[in-house]
């Protein structure tokens, strides 16, 4: 019995033994994976939603991002949750014109049809319209009631309809892109005559019921009931709800193995409707993606992105409340932003829902570009006292710093960081009040160099190369006439003395007066105005490679807080104040001046305050050098460094 007792303990203790070997190789594997892939940092868009919330220019807000058709990311802001249900405004274009499309599958109806086949009433231009051009904005129907008119709250859309039969045509039908909602009604009344139901039931039957959409509506549109139902911008829905719509679209029609739509109907909602009617500068697409091209809409969404062949790969349906859904294809993902904006605060801080919504797929490609970084890539934050500062670091050798410019973020460095790396410890930062670092607080008095001195401090970098454009040119001469015993070099690409007052001329009362007006000018405006401006001011001083980064520098300056424009900015950097401090000390560590060709004539003061200083032409690039021509840039600087 005893050896039966012995050889039992041993058994047991070898199962113990194998169960703890087979833990810790599931750790060891566990953690193994784990270094295989970053993790998905979605805080950079919590942040931008929580200023939106912060701001009060919404009272809560929702988000939902699906990758693979598994949700990454989830968040709820303000008084919302998952059963929060809103009106989504033009959202629902997306969804009417789905339903449209699942009529003209099952029913006679044509996309093609014209107007006047089912709706005879109509005996004018308008008349000659097709269903096509009714859902594409492309009819010449006005776009919406004028203002002197009745109230647009009919029991039913054939009454609707009786009001929009005698208004005046706007365009010939197929000539112009106006963007409206008006003509989505008589295209809801095709509808209902070709199934002999109304909208609402259409809606369920084909649409909201199959995808389980319990909590989606076109009526009633208020809570006194009743109303004919707004096709584009009339419906309500919850943040689930719609990322079943979203699913289904990203998977040609297909939800959970059962075919909604046909995949030649989610081909047709895709595919460029506009065809040859003209489209107007400025319109949504050229101004929240920076490029502009002619084929803007499908049915009842926008072509945001299109890929070379005129593919779509980037759709949406915005809102002007701020719901925005989206779907896209080069990632793989889809999101649905919910909210409702409160139009008092939002037209008091010049805040625009429509146009500031799409900049979140911009931030969720951030986000999988972020977690496909190379695990080398040392990314972290670094406190500067009252701040903290985001840095990325490769690389190793001598360290050289870069610094981006004004509006833009350590991403401005993408064509440099891992090419120098190669060679350097490199570092890049995002500023104060730029990309994923903290934002200044207005009167509270700093400078963008001794935050780059606690940084070097903090990686223990005792000397180092600067490369700055633009404002990091500028810091980069601070830094120079401050800390020369801390470099080993410094280049500034566009940059060098920034001619405005210096730390020893604060502002004055009267300064302060006329910089408070500014901003409020600018609110009255409306801030994005403020981007585009911005923006166009870049590009009007570039070679001809400009175009071609046209799209990454706006990407930038949309995803930028804009907090320096719109607070009475403290002295950040030295200005007219550093030129005596340059002169009077011997600049011994090595200088160069990178100027655009485009540039060239233009003599840059840092030349005048350190003669030593060395001016290179970079070819064939104006202000934004490092981008405009990026293999030029970099000989010069690896150059320069290799010769110091």
């Amino acid at each position: 019995m005893k050896v039966l007792d012995k050889v039992f303990v041993k058994v047991y203790e070898a199962a113990i033994l194998i169960l703890l070997l087979s833990a810790c190789s599931n750790l060891f594997g566990q953690r193994h994976q784990q270094k295989k892939h970053r993790d998905y940092d979605f805080s950079p868009i919590e942040k931008k939603i929580q200023t939106w919330v912060d701001s009060s220019y919404y009272d809560g807000a929702s988000i939902l991002v699906s990758k693979n058709d598994k949700v990454v990311y989830e968040k709820y802001f303000g008084n919302y949750n998952r059963d929060t249900q809103v009106f989504i405004a033009s959202a629902g274009k997306w969804l009417a014109a789905a339903t449209i499309a699942s009529v003209v599958e099952k029913t006679n109806l044509s996309w093609d049809d014209k107007v006047n086949k089912w709706l005879p009433e109509f005996k004018d231009v308008k008349g000659q319209a097709t269903l096509r051009q009714l859902f594409s904005h492309t009819s010449g129907f006005p776009d919406y009631q004028p203002k002197d008119s009745v109230t647009d709250n009919y029991q039913t859309l054939e009454e609707s309809v009786k009001h929009i039969v005698n208004l005046p045509a706007n365009a010939e039908p197929g000539s112009v892109f106006h963007y409206g909602g008006l003509a989505m009604q008589v295209a809801g009344r095709m509808a209902e005559l070709a199934t002999g139901k109304d909208f609402e039931t259409i809606f369920l039957e084909n649409i909201a019921n199959p995808l389980e959409m319990k909590n989606t509506h076109f009526v009633p549109v208020d809570e006194s009931g009743g109303h004919s139902p707004m096709l584009g911008g009339g419906a309500k829905s919850t943040l689930y709800d719609y990322a079943h719509f979203l699913e289904m679209i990203s998977h040609d029609g297909n939800y959970k193995g059962k075919q909604i739509l046909s995949v030649a109907s989610v081909a047709e909602m895709q595919a460029d409707q506009i065809g040859s009617a003209k489209v107007a500068s400025h319109e949504y697409v050229e101004r929240v993606r920076a490029e502009k091209h002619n084929g803007v809409y499908g049915f009842g969404e926008w072509r945001e992105e299109l890929e070379a062949n005129g593919k779509a790969v980037l759709i949406s349906s915005p809102s002007w409340a701020g719901a925005y859904p989206w779907i896209d294809k080069t990632t793989n993902t889809y999101g649905f932003f919910l909210t409702h904006v409160n139009v008092v605060k939002a037209n008091l801080g010049g805040f625009s829902s429509f146009y500031n919504s799409p900049v979140l797929p911009i931030m969720v490609r951030d986000v999988y570009k972020n977690a496909s970084l190379p695990l080398k890539v040392k990314t972290g934050f670094v406190e500067v006292g009252n701040a903290k500062l985001y840095y990325e670091e490769l690389g190793k050798g001598e360290p050289l710093i870069f610094i981006h410019g004004h509006s833009f973020d350590h991403s401005e460095w993408d064509p440099q960081f891992f090419e120098f790396a190669k060679k350097y410890r490199v570092i890049r930062y995002d500023c104060k009040g730029y990309g994923y670092s903290d934002m200044p607080k207005e009167g509270l008095e700093f400078l963008h160099v001794e935050d780059l001195l606690k940084v070097m401090d903090y990686l223990k970098i005792k000397k180092a190369h600067l490369v700055g454009l633009s404002m990091g040119g500028f810091i980069a001469t601070d830094f120079l006439a401050l800390h020369q015993d801390r470099l080993l070099s410094v280049t500034m690409a566009s940059g060098g003395v920034f001619p405005v007052p210096g730390p020893s001329e604060p502002w004055t009362k009267e300064q302060l007066l006329v910089r408070r007006a500014e901003i409020e000018k600018m609110e009255k405006a409306g801030t994005m105005n403020q981007k585009w401006e911005w923006l166009n001011a870049l590009m009007r001083k570039g070679g001809s490679n400009l175009e071609q980064i046209r799209r990454a520098v706006w990407d930038m300056i949309y995803k930028w807080d804009q907090w320096q424009p719109l607070h009475v900015e403290p002295r950040l950097v030295l200005g007219n104040d550093v030129i005596p401090l340059l002169k009077k000390q011997k600049i011994t560590v090595p200088v160069m001046v990178l100027t655009g060709e485009v540039d060239k004539n233009n003599r840059n003061k840092l030349l005048e305050c350190v003669p030593a200083a060395k001016q290179v032409i970079v070819p064939n690039a104006g202000h934004v050098s490092n981008l405009e021509n990026p293999e030029a840039f970099n000989r010069l600087v690896m150059e320069f460094l290799k010769n110091k």
